[in-house]
């Protein structure tokens, strides 16, 4: 599928092949012109995130891949959705607006920590609280004009990417790959990993606890 997107700011100095993120969504730019861009959108994409409900004249997030060695103002965000939730609820807490979420994959949950970062249609946050199967967040006057958060209410999908380096450590702890097995049987690691992988005991063994 085809998408094309009409735009201004994040179009300055495109090429072709170049990532924008829609939604959160990392896409490839395969063509544009001076007010619109356009990206290929592979089925895996389209079924895994909220970009099938997307609608012609819709507002969507805009993102431009971080330049290496800009300024880092939030969490390491890929563009890779882990999966999608829906608003549960909206209330206003003074200047900010709570936006309560229930991700339709409750194993989401196991990386979204209070306190901790979590992505939303593309926009880094920080989680507030979990509780029963769903997380808030706090979203402040100046995002919600800048992104198309003003517009979703009650009822409405938003993409999901959560911290890469809770997935990072959830996959050392539970990895039990058979690639191990051809490791270096010198490494403590590597022995870790062959028996079952990474534990709270081995990293207090070894000095990480």
């Amino acid at each position: 599928m085809l998408l094309t997107i009409e735009a201004s700011r994040v179009l300055e100095d495109v090429a072709i092949g170049d990532s924008i993120a829609i939604n959160g969504i990392c896409l490839t730019v395969v063509e544009f012109s001076g007010s619109a861009f356009t990206v290929d959108v592979m089925p895996q994409t389209f079924r895994h995130t909220n970009i099938k409900d997307v609608r012609a004249g819709e507002r969507v997030n805009l993102e431009r891949a971080m330049k290496a060695g800009g300024r880092f103002g939030g969490h390491i965000v890929q563009g890779h959705v882990d999966g999608t939730g829906v608003i549960v609820t909206r209330t206003p807490d003074a200047n900010a607006v709570v936006f309560t979420i229930r991700p339709h994959d409750p194993a989401l949950l196991r990386y979204i920590i209070p306190q901790g970062s979590i992505t939303l249609d593309g926009i880094s946050l920080t989680v507030v609280s979990t509780d029963n199967g769903t997380f808030t967040v706090s979203i402040i006057p100046h995002t919600l004009r800048e992104t198309a958060l003003q517009v979703k209410g009650t009822g409405g999908i938003i993409n999901i990417e959560c911290d890469v380096l809770g997935k990072y450590v959830d996959h050392l702890l539970h990895y039990r790959g058979n690639g191990a097995e051809s490791a270096d049987k010198g490494s403590s690691g590597r022995q870790a990993a062959r028996s079952g992988g990474l534990s709270a005991a081995f990293l207090a063994d070894n000095g990480f606890m």
